[in-house]
């Protein structure tokens, strides 16, 4: 059974961190490319970044740049991301999916699994 387990979020204020953490069981690992959506209240999901842990290339929303990094460990099947700059606007439900492809990008309807979210929320 193909699991994706997120972890990691939390309320924090705003201009501080927080690392989210993505656990995969049930596939290849490393086969598949892995992305982080989030979805706020009343608005459309977004994608956020994506790894392929095939070759380790990785996409970024533009607007994510700089502010996140997205990583994987391929020993411990688990994709991270680092956000940083964190900002109000970042409150969201942050789930991270997979899909079995060479695709590095982040239309949702292309990834086959999906986690149950983990929320974050950036407030002072």
């Amino acid at each position: 059974e193909v699991q994706l387990v997120e972890s990691g979020g939390g309320l924090v204020q705003p201009g501080g961190s927080l690392r989210l953490s993505c656990a995969a069981s049930g596939f290849t690992f490393d086969r598949y490319t892995v992305g982080w959506f989030r979805q706020a209240p009343g608005k459309e999901r977004e994608g956020v970044s994506c790894i392929s842990n095939t070759d380790g290339s990785t996409y970024y929303e533009e607007s994510m740049k700089g502010r996140f990094t997205i990583s994987s460990d391929n020993a411990k099947n688990t994709v991270y991301l680092q956000m940083n700059s964190l900002k109000p606007e970042d409150t969201a439900v942050y789930y991270c999916a997979a899909t079995y492809s060479d695709y590095v990008g982040l239309l949702g309807f292309l990834y086959e699994y999906w986690g149950q979210g983990t929320q974050v929320t950036v407030s002072s």
